[in-house]
């Protein structure tokens, strides 16, 4: 008896899955152990060239510490909270601080490294060649990886090496014809197209010597010259042709008596000045009112044009007597399933007044991106026949999570069609739907590719060439930071801060009247 006992437990109790569950711990625990010791190998090495002690401790503390979790059987939850952690400061908390910092600085071009680094860039960028100076045959190298000159004296034809660190002495070069080294013990030397392809490369490289510097002419000579800009020490200042620039910490740069100050700078923290320059500077805050209009205005309806069209269709599919339901909507996600930049530039081809599809189909002659309005309304056209889908996808969705139950009951009670969708299943989309639409505004709010690849912007008035009609804030701030011929990151980054703040603030305020809404109805 106790035999059938034991035989029926053994057919109704299933296995426990304890094994298998245990593999699946033990392979993701060697998955993480081995990302983290291939991140110490690659980071290490580097940190330790530089010199960056604090963040080698950093670094080892960190990989000792999830060696130390993923090795012991205790601190079960934090091995699960550990990954999902990491990535959110790598991929969320550290590109926000690193943001906002920038924004307190006058990061761009220009203004790239440290002073020092501004001061060889002025001295190596002002030399010219002295009179009597000796020319070298050069040929480009390299030694291991690192990019050299080997230079030819054509006198004695001596080789020397030319690097940073001055010139040395090259035995066993083979030389040719024409005086170039063609091959020498433990250098890999360059051939044209080779040193061509490292052309910039070549010209940055500058070879101290006694008497100034020796930079190449070209791609097969080298001429020693003189830095016509000096850096004085004493008067912390560059000196040269009969003009000295003064040190300005404040703004990073070397300024005259005029306020004229050379090109190259270095980064310094500029405090509040950027965002004072945002709010006060005419060319960026006279248009800031229309600007944030606009871009209100077509966040706003662009939420509502695709919610609205998306759940119409959803609404027309979901009713019990449609048919054929699964080829309408395979058919409605097409625009979804293409790439939006793609279609972006084929929907601005299509508005071409002279080519145009929606022209010649309708035989308009309208110039839909040459007119303020036209342009604005082909841009929210464009962004909700893009947008739908999503709407049409979520609300189907959330259809589904609707009882039948309740407007069968709202229909038996009297209710006619519009009334039961008005009081019951809006509000009940509305409520799952929410958090949706306002991330959806969010990201309508910043739409770069929407703008960028229809409009650029445009169209744009006669008084004000760099302010287009359809520009939204992401646009004018791109515009603004890197259409001048030079990026100024600090400013850019000034710009997206306060984007962030408009948009968090909207989001915060939407998100409150979510809560009291789902209160209402939970």
């Amino acid at each position: 008896m106790s035999l059938d006992v034991r035989e029926a437990a053994e057919v109704t109790t299933p296995p426990r899955p304890r094994r298998e569950l245990t593999t699946a711990f033990v392979v993701s625990r060697i998955a993480v152990l081995a990302v983290a010791a291939a991140i110490l190998l690659y980071a290490v090495p580097p940190l330790v060239a530089a010199e960056s002690w604090l963040s080698l401790i950093l670094l080892l503390l960190a990989g000792a510490g999830i060696g130390y979790l993923y090795l012991t059987r205790r601190f079960v939850p934090a091995k699960y909270l550990v990954p999902g952690t990491v990535f959110l400061l790598a991929f969320q908390v550290f590109p926000v601080i690193y943001t906002v910092s920038t924004a307190f600085t006058n990061f761009g071009d220009g203004h790239r490294g440290d002073k020092a680094a501004a001061i060889s860039a002025i001295e190596t960028g002002s030399v010219r060649q002295a009179p009597g100076s000796p020319e070298y045959g050069l040929s480009a190298a390299l030694k291991g990886d690192i990019l050299v000159f080997l230079l030819v004296d054509p006198k004695t034809k001596q080789v020397q090496e030319g690097s940073p660190d001055g010139l040395t002495a090259v035995q066993g070069a083979r030389l040719g014809v024409t005086g170039k080294v063609l091959e020498a013990p433990g250098y890999t030397v360059l051939k044209a197209p080779q040193a061509a392809a490292r052309a910039d490369q070549i010209a940055e490289l500058a070879v101290p010597t006694r008497g100034g510097l020796i930079k190449a002419n070209g791609l097969s000579r080298a001429v020693e010259g003189r830095a016509a800009l000096t850096y004085d020490v004493g008067c912390d200042c560059v000196k040269g042709d009969g003009d000295s620039w003064q040190a300005d910490e404040s703004q990073g740069y070397f300024v005259n008596a005029k306020g004229e100050h050379l090109a190259q700078g270095w980064q310094v923290n500029v405090g509040f000045a950027n965002f004072v320059r945002v709010l006060t500077d005419p060319t960026l805050s006279a248009h800031f009112l229309g600007m944030f209009t606009w871009n209100m205005t077509f966040a706003v309806l662009s939420v509502l044009t695709t919610f609205a069209l998306g759940m119409g269709v959803a609404l027309a599919l979901h009713h019990p007597k449609m048919r054929g339901t699964k080829f309408y909507r395979i058919a409605l996600i097409l625009p979804y399933a293409m790439p939006a930049f793609a279609m972006l530039l084929v929907w601005r081809d299509m508005f071409n007044r002279d080519f145009g599809l929606i022209n010649q189909l309708f035989g308009l002659d309208v110039d839909w991106m040459g007119g303020m309005l036209s342009a604005k309304f082909a841009v929210i056209l464009v962004n909700t026949w893009l947008g739908f889908p999503y709407m049409f996808l979520v609300t189907t969705g959330a259809l589904q999570a609707i009882p039948r139950e309740l407007t069968e009951a709202a229909s038996i009670d009297g209710a006619p069609p519009w009334y039961a969708f008005r009081k019951v299943t809006l509000p009940l989309l509305l409520v799952a739907l929410t958090p949706l639409l306002i991330s959806s505004f969010a990201f309508n709010f910043n739409n770069y590719n929407a703008i960028a690849l229809t409009t650029d912007g445009g169209p744009f008035p006669a008084e004000s060439p760099t302010v287009g009609g359809t520009d939204l804030l992401i646009s004018y701030t791109v515009r603004l930071a890197f259409g001048t011929g030079s990026a100024q990151f600090g400013l850019a980054a000034t710009m997206s801060v306060f984007i962030f703040a408009i948009v968090a603030t909207i989001s915060a305020i939407t998100f409150r009247r979510t809560r009291k809404q789902e209160d209402v109805y939970a």
